[in-house]
């Protein structure tokens, strides 16, 4: 069921078109990178391994990946959701320790061809929340 009530399956072509029309009127940009961003930190989480369940996805080099990515939208975040930016920046540092505890554990990212693998941030205090509560991690919750 589709949020006005309907079931997508039963809309035509142009009916669909007509509503993915109204949702990009309504998406803001802010909205699109704060999202991106925010799957970003949960699917380098997810390749830690260190959530329950996710043993298996564990993967370094998406990690490192997710973590860079990042870290080189800061500046657009400081500007664009500048109140989610604390956040932001603590979902990262929870990011970047579990990706050194990784590394500590005998794990080596999957280097980039021509780049040699980063020595990772200072990691913060505790667990973020995410590891806390094996959940998504969302901004401003």
């Amino acid at each position: 069921m589709a949020a006005d009530g309907t079931d997508p399956g039963a809309l035509t072509e142009e009916q669909l078109r007509a509503a993915y029309e109204q949702e990009i009127k309504r998406l803001r940009v802010e909205q699109v990178l704060l999202e991106h961003v925010v799957t970003m930190v949960n699917l380098g989480m997810r390749r830690t391994g260190r959530i329950p369940g996710t043993e298996d996805e564990r993967d370094l080099g998406q990690v490192q990946l997710a973590i860079d990515s990042v870290r080189a939208l800061l500046p657009l975040l400081e500007r664009a959701a500048p109140e989610q930016l604390a956040a932001i920046r603590d979902a990262l540092s929870q990011l970047q320790l579990a990706f050194v505890q990784g590394q500590s554990a005998g794990d080596q990212p999957a280097a980039e061809p021509g780049r040699a693998p980063s020595s990772g941030p200072a990691p913060s205090s505790g667990p973020g929340p995410a590891q806390r509560s094996g959940r998504l991690w969302v901004p401003g919750q």
